[in-house]
C-alpha cells in the first residue's frame, strides 16, 4: 500500500533492471513514467502494464541530454500532477582493459553513468523541493566497492555515483530521501556491451553461471520506496551468494 498511487519515473526502463522494476512497481499500484532510448520497447512495456491493469506512460529519454530528463519529469507532472520517485537506472558498461584505449567508450560511461545521474538530479530536485517530498533511487554497482581488471573506468563511474548520491543525501534535508542500489552480477545484456571479445565472453560466462534475475534488484528498489516517509534506506547491495 505504501507504493500504490506513487508517481515513479524510471530511466533505462526498456530492459533488464529497469523493466523488472517497472513491472513490479506497476503490480503494486505505482503510476509510472518510463524513459529509455528504445521507444519501441518502452511502448511494448507500457502496453503490457496497461493490459495487466497498471498505469504507465513513456517518452524517449537519453540521459546524456539534460533536456530529456526535464521532459521526463515534466511528463510526470503533466499526467499525474507530481513526481514522487526518480529511479535513475540508465547505465553503460562497455568494459575493456585500459590498454585497449577505447576512449570513446570511456566517454560514453562517464556521460551516461555520471552525467546522466546529475541530469536527473537537476531535473527532479527543484520539483522535490517545491513539493517538500521526493525520493531519488539510483542504480550503481558493486563495482563501486571492488575494482577488477577491465573494469577500471566503469568502476570509477560507479564510485563517483556513490559519492554524488551520498553528498545528495547529506544535503537533502528532512523531506527528501536518497537510496543507492548496488547490484552484483545480474542476468541482463551487460556483457554484450563490451567490444573486447575476450572480456565479453568472460563476463557472459560468469553471468550464466552465477547471475541473479533482474527482479531481485527490483524488489530492493520497492523495499526502499515502500518505507514510511521518515525512513531513508540509503544503500542496498544485492549480489549473488556465489559472487566474491
Amino acid at each position: 500500500m505504501a507504493i500504490a498511487d506513487k508517481v515513479v519515473a524510471i530511466t533505462g526502463a526498456s530492459s533488464g533492471i529497469g523493466e523488472a522494476t517497472a513491472l513490479l512497481l506497476a503490480e503494486r499500484g505505482a503510476r509510472l513514467v518510463l524513459g529509455a532510448r528504445r521507444s519501441e520497447r518502452l511502448a511494448d512495456l507500457v502496453d503490457r502494464i496497461e493490459k495487466a491493469g497498471g498505469t504507465a506512460v513513456h517518452t524517449r529519454t537519453d540521459v546524456t541530454r539534460r533536456e530529456d530528463l526535464h521532459s521526463l519529469v515534466a511528463l510526470a507532472r503533466e499526467r499525474f500532477g507530481r513526481l514522487d520517485v526518480l529511479v535513475g537506472n540508465a547505465g553503460a558498461g562497455p568494459i575493456s582493459p585500459l590498454d585497449d584505449l577505447r576512449v570513446d567508450e570511456w566517454d560514453e560511461m562517464v556521460d551516461v553513468n555520471i552525467k546522466g545521474v546529475l541530469h536527473g538530479i537537476a531535473a527532479a530536485l527543484p520539483v522535490f523541493r517545491e513539493q517538500q517530498a521526493g525520493h531519488f533511487v539510483t542504480t550503481s554497482s558493486t563495482a563501486a566497492f571492488r575494482v577488477v581488471p577491465s573494469m577500471a573506468v566503469y568502476a570509477g563511474t560507479k564510485v563517483a555515483v556513490r559519492a554524488i548520491c551520498e553528498g545528495l543525501r547529506q544535503e537533502a534535508g528532512a523531506f527528501l530521501r536518497v537510496t543507492t542500489v548496488f547490484p552484483g552480477f545480474v542476468h541482463t545484456d551487460f556483457a554484450e556491451a563490451s567490444t573486447n571479445t575476450e572480456v565479453r565472453e568472460s563476463i557472459a560466462g560468469m553471468r550464466d553461471e552465477i547471475a541473479i534475475p533482474p527482479d531481485a534488484i527490483a524488489r530492493a528498489v520497492a523495499f526502499a520506496i515502500e518505507q514510511p516517509a521518515e525512513v531513508d534506506v540509503n544503500e542496498i547491495a544485492v549480489r549473488p551468494t556465489a559472487q566474491n
